[in-house]
């Protein structure tokens, strides 16, 4: 009677640290999800036509007048989020390719460009995005090096594994001098695996969480600018870099 007992008392104590566990780790992979004005820019307008399928979020413009853009987003962060600045970059002529990602990790599915790559073979690329998702990028650039023109850096940089010192690739990083999300020693020791040429844009003002339409990040630093001026310099800052691309 005793064993009984005490068996059903393991069995119960098992069963609460499993939920316990459970909820911590739905906690943990509960996402950000996308702000109103993200969600209004994911209406097709001012020539630019929004499309969704299970992989990626497509935003083409009636007009095509460079360079592809392929968008890696931050960890936790629904891809909807960063709507506003992939339909600003589609309406000055560049198709913007959001990935979605498994559990919205990019960590999960770091080759999510292939496929974008193949289905528009007569389009020239660039590949980045935020936080995680700009180092899982430049994983990918490291391996593929010759099937893109350029890798961009938001609030994001390269590690040992995505080494982009030897290619001919250019490269911007952009980064919010209120970022308190970014680990900065990671962010200057990831400066050695990037070219000579590599642009840098300092976003005065800006945070971490700004860059994409989530509202307030964890850990972040209180912006001195409001997301739209943030995604406004940004937007500049890429279009200024795709301009010159090679």
């Amino acid at each position: 009677m005793k064993n009984l007992i005490s068996r059903r008392r393991v069995l119960l104590s098992l069963a609460v640290l499993l939920v316990v566990a459970g909820l911590l780790l739905w906690r943990y992979l509960t996402p950000y999800a996308p702000a109103e004005n993200a969600e209004s820019a994911l209406i097709s307008a001012g020539g630019v036509t929004v499309e969704q399928n299970d992989n990626w979020i497509s935003f083409e413009p009636s007009v095509i007048s460079g360079t592809a853009v392929i968008f890696y987003p931050g960890a936790l962060v629904e891809a909807e989020a960063y709507a506003p600045l992939a339909h600003k970059i589609a309406a000055a002529g560049h198709p913007f390719y959001i990935a979605k990602m498994p559990l919205n990790l990019a960590v999960i599915k770091g080759d999510a460009a292939d496929e974008m790559i193949r289905l528009h073979p007569k389009q020239s690329f660039v590949l980045g995005g935020h936080s995680l998702g700009g180092v899982m990028a430049s994983r990918y650039a490291s391996g593929h090096a010759d099937q893109l023109e350029g890798v961009f850096f938001l609030a994001s940089y390269p590690d040992e594994k995505g080494n982009l010192k030897d290619t001919t690739l250019s490269v911007l990083s952009v980064l919010g001098t209120e970022d308190k999300v970014v680990d900065r020693e990671n962010y200057n020791e990831g400066r050695a695996y990037l070219p000579g040429n590599t642009v840098y844009y300092s976003v005065t003002g800006g945070n971490h969480a700004q860059f994409g339409s989530y509202g307030p990040q964890k850990g972040d630093g209180e912006a001195k600018i409001t997301e739209e001026e943030q995604q406004n310099r940004t937007a500049r800052a890429m279009l200024d870099w795709l301009g010159n691309l090679r």
